[in-house]
């Protein structure tokens, strides 16, 4: 092993031979864990711009069905998110992601039977139970593979999949919906959700044959990169305070992360679901510009996410990382919501707001990974995205509730700031919580 090292600034050490093996794990892993991830948040994300077209052919689908409808989702994958990754943590990543791909897949295509709200209800919340899991399973996988002191490079690389399947979910969702309208004899919405769900079966089928569960299994790392990767992760395990499920629970910090989580999922769900429908308010009717300029704020988003994250493991900082981004946010939001009348100003706040909610998101995650380890973190990861992805119902559903009563997004907004306030609370408050318990933690 090469002896000389570059000082990471929290004191580690990481020497030459041990970058060498993160790079070649980087290679192996973050590619296929984005595309996957891409067509995840993508299946999230395209019901916003289908929404448009659906209700032309499906009338009973109000506002507040379709807001209902998209939360549903939510409330569904987050009932069974904490036992899937039990499950997994048993059965192995490569058995469990296989089976989620697979079922989405087939379920997100069957979005195509929509006749009426109830069949609308109905795929919806399978399509929830199906993915449930997914989102903390990756999460949990990623700390199989890497310490603590890399997360937010790493999430910043992985979460890179939200913008990417928003930009898939408004230019090639349009593209799709022009090029196929009554193609075969069905609505180009119908299409859409079968071209952007079935390579999700043939991604589930791509992780099985590719992947490995652990560092351990993986025949493309010799003896000594093993123990390379063993060595790291055995640092952070020995700077964890927790690592039984059940004591997770009785962690006060559990729940201020969980309430932090919620605030920004709150704020990225109701951009990314209302978001065409804000451009159509302002006076945008073609499909094709609405789903040009809703890749925008997106585009923008990935250099902002990558740079945030690598700022945060460079300074080993996490709190002000995710703090300031979450304040411009909610700024961002506030002038968007009075703003309707000036398209321009309206539409770049909104610009900032994404790119900030995405990045406190991203720098988010490689917080729990410093303090939970074992099934701890099985648990723990997953309680925490649970309480957070209800954010997925919440913002959609008070949007859809609020537009209704009122013919307009402004109140929906302003409530979705409120949230995000109540994160930068929770985020101050984290240290605090730690502090009392005795817990050592990164700043």
């Amino acid at each position: 092993m090469s002896t000389t090292s570059n000082r990471v600034n929290n004191g580690h050490l990481a020497s030459v031979s041990e970058q060498s093996v993160f790079r070649k794990v980087n290679r192996r892993l973050l590619p296929i864990l984005l595309l996957c991830y891409t067509f995840a948040y993508l299946d999230r994300v395209n019901i916003g711009f289908a929404k448009l077209h659906m209700q032309e052919d499906v009338p009973l689908l109000t506002e507040a069905v379709f807001g209902i409808g998209a939360g549903l989702f939510f409330l569904a994958y987050a009932c069974l998110e904490i036992p899937s990754n039990l499950l997994m943590h048993k059965v192995g990543a490569r058995r469990t992601i296989t089976r989620i791909m697979i079922l989405w897949g087939l379920t997100s295509s069957s979005m195509l039977f929509v006749r009426d709200e109830t069949s609308f209800y109905i795929l919806r919340i399978l399509l929830g139970i199906f993915e449930a899991g997914f989102a903390p399973g990756i999460i949990l996988y990623l700390t199989y593979w890497y310490p603590a002191r890399r997360m937010a490079a790493v999430m910043g690389i992985y979460m890179l999949a939200g913008p990417i399947g928003s930009i898939l979910g408004s230019g090639v969702s349009a593209a799709i919906i022009a090029a196929t309208d009554n193609l075969g004899g069905l609505a180009g919405w119908q299409w859409m959700f079968v071209i952007q769900g079935l390579p999700c079966v043939l991604l589930g089928y791509i992780f099985w044959k590719s992947m490995a569960d652990r560092p351990a299994d993986a025949p493309w790392l010799t003896d000594q990169e093993k123990s390379i990767v063993a060595k790291a992760i055995d640092e952070t395990a020995a700077g964890q305070s927790t690592h039984k499920f059940i004591d997770a629970l009785r962690e006060p910090s559990v729940y201020v992360m969980a309430a932090a989580y919620f605030g920004i999922m709150c704020g990225i769900y109701a951009v990314s679901f209302w978001l065409p429908t804000i451009l159509k308010d302002n006076g945008i009717q073609s499909t094709f510009v609405i789903g040009m300029l809703t890749a925008i704020p997106y585009i923008l988003t990935i250099p902002a996410m990558i740079l945030l994250s690598r700022s945060s493991d460079r300074h080993q900082e996490r709190k002000w990382h995710a703090v300031v981004p979450s304040l411009v946010a909610a700024a961002g939001l506030t002038v968007a919501a009075f703003t309707a009348s000036n398209f321009i100003l309206s539409f770049v706040a909104l610009c900032i707001a994404v790119c900030a909610v995405w990045g406190a998101y991203t720098v988010f995650w490689a917080v729990p990974s410093h303090h939970f380890g074992g099934t701890a973190a099985v648990g723990g990861i997953a309680f925490i995205n649970t309480i957070g992805i209800l954010g997925g119902f919440v913002a959609p559903t008070i949007m859809g509730f609020v537009r209704e009563a009122t013919g307009s997004t402004q109140g929906g907004l302003l409530t979705m700031v409120g949230l995000l306030f109540m994160s930068i609370a929770a985020l101050l408050f984290l240290p605090v919580v730690l502090r009392n318990r005795k817990i050592e933690v990164a700043p």
